[in-house]
């Protein structure tokens, strides 16, 4: 038994790097894809006016690499290209720009959007949960439960929804 301890040892070491090896190379390409479109859609916006699906998704890109104020500008350019574009992917534009605002602690300008996103399209509940979490961060607790609920009538097992709803549930029950 003691002899093969060694290469039991050695083999799950080479398995472990292999793992990390694998998981490493992966991040590289992914990287290396949204690196990529994102120097594609920059070259492109460069020289000519886009579409709004192409501002919004450079804008996500940004979004996701917290250049929140170029994002910005790329979701206000996104609405307003003459191009007629769903109401439900004006609300994902809102809803995305009211995210950047949020990132910069602009509460009042992402309530905003998130509302604006919500008239587009109610049962949008990413945008209620956001506008609930932009009321706790306000420190409204009424309005926030609120929007938690809404959400939870749209979609009854979001796992946020019921987490944040019951915490400011048990919060509101404490400080009365």
């Amino acid at each position: 038994m003691n002899d093969f301890l060694p290469a039991i040892y050695l083999s799950f070491l080479v398995a472990l790097l292999a793992g990390t090896a694998i998981f490493i190379v992966r991040q590289i390409l992914r990287t290396r894809k949204t690196e990529s479109r994102l120097s594609q859609l920059q070259n492109k916006l460069k020289k000519e006016k886009g579409t709004a699906q192409e501002y919004y998704e450079l804008g996500t890109l940004y979004l996701d690499k917290k250049l929140y104020v170029q994002a910005t500008k790329l979701f206000q350019k996104a609405l307003s290209t003459k191009e007629e574009v769903e109401p439900e992917n004006r609300a994902l534009v809102y809803n995305a720009l009211g995210f950047t605002h949020f990132a910069q602690e602009q509460y009042d300008l992402a309530v905003r959007q998130y509302k604006e996103a919500l008239k587009l399209n109610p049962e949008y509940v990413k945008a209620l949960n956001n506008l609930g979490h932009v009321y706790e961060r306000k420190q409204l607790v009424a309005p926030a439960l609120e929007a938690y609920e809404q959400s939870l009538q749209y979609e009854p097992n979001n796992a946020t929804a019921k987490r944040r709803a019951e915490a400011l549930r048990k919060r509101s029950v404490t400080s009365s």
